[in-house]
């Protein structure tokens, strides 16, 4: 098996029959599961160390991707998402901090985190915690919301930018 093969066995779909028996065969090891989300559009170092962080906070770390559709309906500019979502879950499912991708088209991961249930939820500091899609279904498992500073000057939107400047 190739290693893009090896790679590509973390990314799923959230209708994917297989990842409710993956999540549960998780839950059943007792390891401590932490979700988060997003675009991952152009993958840079604020990316790299809020990730880092996130698993740093349990040892099994699921990263909700936006699909293509879902991620044109948050309105980030008329070019984006500039990768595809292949590329985008494939390079993060070769982080090897994180330990499964899912790729989702609903306009939120609400649903992928009621599947999930994580014991602990993470988004950027640019939100409060009860602002996060998923902090009720957290708090009723008995898990935390944590949020996590940017790296200053590092950012997608920056990039792009950069590139057309």
């Amino acid at each position: 098996m190739s290693n893009l093969e090896i790679i590509q066995q973390k990314i799923f779909r959230s209708d994917d029959s297989q990842l409710k028996l993956l999540l549960a065969t998780v839950s059943f090891q007792g390891k401590k599961v932490v979700f988060t989300n997003g675009v991952f559009d152009l993958l840079h170092l604020g990316h790299i160390d809020y990730l880092s962080k996130a698993k740093d906070l349990g040892n099994y770390l699921v990263v909700g991707v936006n699909s293509d559709e879902s991620a044109r309906k948050l309105k980030k500019g008329t070019n984006r998402p500039i990768k595809d979502e292949i590329s985008r879950s494939t390079i993060m499912a070769s982080l090897r901090f994180v330990d499964m991708v899912i790729i989702f088209d609903e306009d939120t991961p609400y649903e992928i985190i009621k599947m999930v249930q994580p014991d602990v939820l993470v988004k950027g500091s640019d939100y409060q915690p009860e602002e996060i899609v998923g902090y009720d279904i957290v708090l009723v498992k008995g898990g935390e919301v944590v949020t996590i500073e940017f790296l200053p000057g590092y950012s997608t939107t920056a990039i792009e930018k950069k590139i057309k400047g």
